[in-house]
């Protein structure tokens, strides 16, 4: 539906007039209108709104611009975003009017939005990246009917490259998550040593992933996102979104059914913390979800969008600043989340 939205916009000839009323509002950030459109590009995926930077004749603009893009509440989000939401708040909850689902959602969005704005302007600001502003001319192309075949072939195309992408890695993360979450195998006799009923299929499920290379992998990243609440399947989780970040659900889904064959949609709500002071306790207990959620906002989670930055910036200083700052503004607010929803539930 978003790729449909964006292709009527083009095709009826709102975009350019678009990028014209918002460069007032583009320029309290130190932004040009043209850089409205690289943002509303970026709501469906940060690669063709980094891309799309190339239409903004000043460097600087285009440094700012592709700093912000991953900011934006791009596609891939939306899984973690429902999975999380559904979690944390009651589907017949209401904000007044509104269901809280849905005003959660929107804040998400909102939240995005205008991160994207402050890191434009403290890009702008603090970079002293060489570029001069340019006053903002655009001609004006008249309105017409869009084209229907064309904004549906614009649609198709996008969601079938989307959908390709998605779908391979998926696939390929998948694959070698399920290795990771069950090797090494365990002997009968390593079994009995350690206590666990061979003849039970989840007391040895839950055996084998606690000892699994993920596992390992998982508790080498504790020290880092204990103070988030974050136990070491959750940091398995947030490694493999490193690839995409709907990858986070897919893992969470590896992880529930390898602890609880029988029934995975269970086993997320019941998944209790194994390790350290929170032992026994639930794993996603409402500030986790919360320290979630906000982590997901800012991270840069999705290496297709380093690469793309990497390109366009013609280095690797610009993605690898991008990425740092992003994950510390990312762990910060986190922390920050979960200790006021903490204090609140």
């Amino acid at each position: 539906l978003l790729f449909v939205l964006i292709g009527l916009l083009e095709g009826v000839g709102y975009m350019s007039r678009a990028a014209f009323l918002m460069d007032r509002v583009m320029a309290k950030a130190g932004l040009e209108g043209r850089a409205f459109v690289a943002l509303l590009s970026s709501v469906a995926c940060a690669v063709p709104g980094i891309m799309a930077t190339r239409t903004l004749p000043s460097a600087k603009d285009r440094l700012a611009t592709m700093f912000s893009a991953p900011l934006m509440t791009c596609a891939a989000r939306l899984p973690v975003y429902v999975l999380l939401i559904g979690m944390l708040v009651d589907s017949s909850a209401r904000i007044g009017p509104f269901g809280a689902q849905g005003s959660v959602m929107f804040a998400l969005y909102l939240v995005g939005a205008l991160s994207a704005m402050v890191t434009a302007w403290i890009v702008k600001r603090f970079t002293g990246h060489s570029g001069t502003q340019l006053p903002f001319y655009m001609e004006m192309p008249a309105y017409r009917w869009p084209s229907l075949r064309s904004v549906a072939v614009s649609a198709w195309d996008a969601c079938r490259a989307f959908l390709r992408k998605v779908t391979g890695i998926i696939l390929v993360t998948a694959i070698v998550l399920w290795l990771l979450l069950n090797l090494p195998s365990p002997s009968d006799a390593q079994l009995r040593q350690a206590g666990v009923d061979t003849e039970d299929d989840a007391a040895v499920a839950t055996y084998v992933v606690d000892h699994s290379y993920a596992a390992a992998v998982g508790r080498a990243m504790s020290p880092v996102f204990e103070p988030l609440g974050f136990d070491w399947r959750v940091n398995v989780g947030v490694l493999s979104s490193l690839a995409a970040r709907e990858v986070f659900v897919a893992t969470l889904g590896q992880v529930a059914a390898a602890e609880d064959p029988e029934d995975p949609a269970n086993a997320l709500d019941t998944m209790t913390v194994t390790e350290g002071e929170r032992a026994g306790e639930p794993l996603f207990d409402p500030p986790t979800i919360a320290a979630l959620l906000v982590f997901f906002v800012y991270a840069l989670q999705c290496m297709s969008t380093v690469g793309m930055m990497r390109r366009e910036s013609g280095s690797w200083k610009w993605p690898l600043i991008a990425f740092g700052y992003m994950f510390a503004l990312a762990w910060v607010m986190s922390l920050l989340a979960r200790i006021v929803v903490g204090a609140f539930s």
